[in-house]
């Protein structure tokens, strides 16, 4: 019997994170969520979710489709508020109306769609809605851009992330191919994300070797420090960079695991509802 809560204990620790000797957590979410809830007419989106997005982690987000799991991300980035439940970031809590409160707190997301203009250069994708005025009276009068500045802080973070293919900054994104935009928006969520960034099916209309060089960015960008929240659909691009896996179902957390202790398998059983999830994982 006293092996057996041993390995019970033992096994709750490695699924929620680093403890200290006293079996205390050594650090605390530096994103989270308590009971949120939102509804669209009769349908329940979220119902009493929770969420929690430790610091220096990549936590994906697994869930059947209608599990809500767009709808909590929605909730994080400031896309839509919840009726009820609450957001605590570093500790504080905040409520975002809209995704810009969610930018000036430190939060960048990357949809599916990569939300960029395909006309414009990548450099002023990078910094629509953020431009770089000139100093002095040109840009605070007449609102003149400082171009030389965006182009040069672009071709940094390029670099920054190794997407050094990209030869012209000022060419236009719809010449890009499908892994050099997602590249490009990887790189603008790095560059103004401070604390979090998420990401939305980042491979999802990419190649296989697109889809390995967006693995690598965004491995790069976890070296960095910043953690990410990865929503995807594709199993072996979860279990190989995420360090824990949120599974939505129904609306709400039914578990959080770590890829290490479970199969693809095991994890597709969970959301769909085949398999119990162990007690462990419940409260995690």
């Amino acid at each position: 019997m006293d092996l057996f809560l041993h390995r019970r204990a033992d096994h709750r620790r490695r699924c929620r994170g680093p403890v200290d000797q006293k079996g205390i957590g050594m650090s605390e979410p530096i994103l989270k969520g308590r009971g949120l809830i939102k509804r669209y007419g009769r349908v329940t989106a979220l119902d009493r979710c929770d969420f929690d997005l430790m610091p220096g982690e990549i936590l994906a987000v697994i869930g059947d489709n209608g599990a809500g799991k767009s709808t909590l991300i929605k909730a994080i980035s400031g896309a839509v508020t919840p009726e009820e439940g609450e957001i605590w970031m570093n500790g504080k809590k905040v409520h975002f109306t809209s995704p810009s409160d969610a930018r000036e707190a430190g939060i960048e997301t990357v949809y599916q769609t990569l939300a960029m203009s395909p006309a414009l250069s990548i450099a002023d994708n990078m910094f629509m809605g953020r431009e770089i005025r000139k100093p002095g009276i040109m840009g605070k009068v007449f609102r003149q851009l400082d171009r030389p500045a965006m182009e040069k802080f672009a071709r940094q973070k390029l670099s920054d992330l190794g997407l050094m293919t990209i030869q012209n900054i000022n060419q236009a994104v719809e010449t890009l191919s499908g892994g050099q935009r997602q590249g490009v928006a990887v790189a603008r969520a790095a560059a103004f994300g401070s604390k979090v960034i998420i990401l939305d099916e980042p491979t999802a209309a990419l190649g296989v070797k697109e889809s390995r060089r967006v693995l690598e960015l965004i491995q790069d960008v976890k070296s960095r420090g910043i953690p990410i929240i990865l929503i995807s659909h594709n199993m072996p691009h979860v279990f190989e960079v995420a360090d824990r896996i949120h599974i939505h179902r129904l609306g709400r957390r039914l578990c959080v695991i770590n890829p290490k202790d479970y199969t693809m398998s095991d994890a597709v059983a969970f959301m769909t509802g085949a398999k119990e999830p162990p007690t462990e994982e419940l409260a995690a």
